[in-house]
């Protein structure tokens, strides 16, 4: 029967890097089921950086950014041998369970909790491509931020079908007028985690322990879990410096 698994042996193609890009399935139903704050909640950001720290620990890539419902997966090392199935399969089913498991510890009535799921899509990069696709989705968590704020704010007064078509007709400049007259919110004022994204990647960290043979304090490097709340917008120096990859 192995020869009707027509798609078991493709991998991917042979490239510098390998990113893999994870996003929430059917998380409209999701938020609006469980009343998170609009446009950004707390909890559920957290779910989503307790999730990349996971993956970061099982699979041990060079960097994970997330921003709403989205996971960027930098890997280091290509596992399942490149296979296409395996890698797709894998990081999703991964990733929807260990969502679930956090969303779990902050909701208690589970009875009433909608099964989550991710999709993976794989996204072959050369070295110097690997900025410019990262660029490209912290622009879209600004464009996510801007939208979300004035859509929430339009929903005051206004029906989502209404708010959905006035938002489509406004410039971004008109955008940033109307919360601030309306609210007093400077867009470019706020949190740098929901304009530009979260990431997880880890550093080295210098760590002092004590030597009870030796009875002296001794000095190491180890590397650490950084959870990163306050990203530079993203520039070629970001990705050489904290990754070594150009």
């Amino acid at each position: 029967m192995k020869k009707y698994e027509i798609y078991s042996k493709i991998v991917v193609p042979p490239s510098n890097r390998l990113i893999l890009r994870l996003d929430g399935r059917g998380f409209h139903k999701l938020t609006s089921n469980l009343d998170l704050d609009k446009p950004y909640d707390e909890h559920f950001r957290d779910i989503m950086v307790n999730t990349a720290k996971q993956l970061l620990i099982e699979f041990q890539p060079y960097f994970i950014y997330t921003f709403s419902d989205e996971l960027n997966i930098l890997l280091k090392e290509i596992p399942f041998n490149g296979r296409i199935e395996k890698l797709n399969s894998v990081f999703a089913s991964y990733t929807s369970s260990v969502f679930q498991k956090e969303l779990l510890k902050i909701i208690s009535d589970s009875d009433n909790l909608p099964i989550v799921s991710f999709d993976s899509r794989i996204i072959p990069l050369t070295n110097e491509t690997v900025y410019e696709y990262f660029k490209g989705r912290q622009d879209e968590a600004w464009r996510n931020c801007i939208n979300g704020h004035v859509y929430w704010l339009l929903r005051e007064s206004m029906a989502a079908n209404e708010a959905n078509n006035m938002l489509k007709g406004l410039k971004s400049s008109d955008m940033h007028e109307l919360m601030f007259n309306k609210k007093n919110v400077n867009l470019s004022k706020l949190p740098n985690w929901q304009k530009r994204g979260v990431g997880v990647y880890k550093v080295l960290t210098e760590t002092e322990e004590y030597d009870s043979k030796k009875q002296v304090k001794i000095t190491s490097l180890r590397q650490k879990i950084k959870i990163n709340y306050d990203l530079p917008i993203f520039d070629v120096k970001f990705f050489k410096n904290k990754f070594n990859i150009f």
